[in-house]
C-alpha cells in the first residue's frame, strides 16, 4: 500500500485526495483550515493531520494543490524539510515555472524528486476523476508518479523538465481565454439577431466552430448561468502567470491581454466567483 500525503483540500484537492483512498492508497491530508481536513477524514476514512510535517512524514509521495506561488513555497518548504530522501513531491497547483524550478532546487538538496503537474478539468473533473494533467520533471520520477495520479486523471503527459508542466498549463489557459471571448461574442450576436442559441449550437456544433466550451457552456451562457466551478479570480491569476512568462520569452499575447482586461470588467460587476464563461456578461448586461 502506497503512503501518500495530500496538502490542500480546496474544491479540487478534496475529491482528488478521496480518489487516492478509493484507489487503495493510505492517505494522510493537511489543510490550512483543519476542520476541512477533519471533514475529509470522516468522509473518506483517511487521516487528518494538524501539521504539514505530520502529514508528509513516512510518505512515498506528497501531493500539493494550493493557491499560488506564495502558497506553494509556504507549504512545499516545510514539507520538503520533513520528507525522507528518495521520495516524490507532485505539485498540482497552477503556479509559475519559476516557482516549480525553485521547489526543484530545494527538493534536489534533499534527494527528493519534484514534479510540477498542473491540472485542467475544473471541479467536475476533480469530482469525477477525469482531470488532464501536464507534467514537468525527470522521466524516472514521472514514471513512478503516473500510476498514482491515474486515480483522478483521464489523461496525463510528461512535457519535459521541471517547469514544462506549468508552461503547458499556460498554453491551456491562453487557449481557453481566447475561445471563450469568441464564443461570448458569437452567442451575443446570435441573441441580437433573434436566433435561438441552443438551435444555433446544434447547427454549428459539429463543424469547424466546435469546441469543449461550446459543447459544455454555450447553452448556459445563453441562459445567464455561471456557477460551474472555475472562478474568474482563478483565471485572472492564471493569465497573470502567462502574461509574466510572455514578458520573459517574447511571446505576443495581445488577445490574452485584452481578455484579461475583460475579466477585470467581470470582477468589477461582482463576478469574482462566477465561472470563466461569464465573459459574456460584459456584452449582455446592457441588453436587458
Amino acid at each position: 500500500m502506497t503512503k501518500i500525503a495530500f496538502l490542500g483540500l480546496g474544491v479540487m484537492g478534496f475529491p482528488m485526495a478521496g480518489h487516492l483512498v478509493e484507489a487503495g492508497h493510505h492517505v494522510k491530508v493537511w489543510n490550512r483550515t483543519h476542520t476541512k481536513a477533519k471533514d475529509w477524514g470522516k468522509q473518506y476514512k483517511g487521516t487528518a493531520c494538524e501539521t504539514i510535517e505530520d502529514a508528509v512524514r513516512g510518505c512515498d509521495f506528497v501531493m500539493l494543490c494550493v493557491g499560488d506561488d506564495n502558497d506553494v513555497m509556504a507549504v512545499a518548504t516545510p514539507a520538503l524539510a520533513a520528507m525522507r530522501a528518495e521520495t516524490i513531491m507532485v505539485d498540482h497547483t497552477t503556479a509559475s515555472a519559476k516557482c516549480a524550478r525553485a521547489c526543484d532546487i530545494l527538493a534536489r538538496e534533499r534527494n527528493i524528486e519534484f514534479i510540477d503537474a498542473p491540472i485542467s478539468g475544473g471541479e467536475a473533473g476533480a469530482v469525477n476523476g477525469q482531470l488532464t494533467i501536464m507534467c514537468g520533471g525527470r522521466e524516472n520520477a514521472y514514471a513512478l508518479a503516473e500510476p498514482i495520479m491515474d486515480a483522478y486523471a483521464k489523461a496525463m503527459k510528461h512535457m519535459g523538465d521541471v517547469g514544462a508542466g506549468q508552461l503547458t498549463k499556460m498554453v491551456n489557459q491562453i487557449c481557453i481565454a481566447g475561445t471563450l471571448q469568441g464564443l461570448s461574442e458569437a452567442i451575443n450576436f446570435a441573441q441580437k439577431a433573434g436566433l435561438d442559441v441552443d438551435e444555433v449550437v446544434q447547427a454549428i456544433g459539429k463543424g469547424a466552430a466546435q469546441s469543449w466550451q461550446m459543447d459544455n457552456r454555450a447553452s448556459t451562457m445563453g441562459k445567464d448561468q455561471f456557477e460551474f466551478g472555475f472562478a474568474v479570480d482563478w483565471m485572472r491569476k492564471d493569465l497573470k502567470i502567462a502574461l509574466e512568462e510572455a514578458q520573459s520569452n517574447g511571446a505576443d499575447l495581445t488577445l490574452t491581454k485584452m481578455v484579461d482586461k475583460y475579466y477585470q470588467d467581470v470582477q468589477d460587476m461582482g463576478g469574482n466567483r462566477w465561472d470563466t464563461s461569464s465573459l459574456i456578461k460584459r456584452l449582455t448586461q446592457n441588453n436587458k
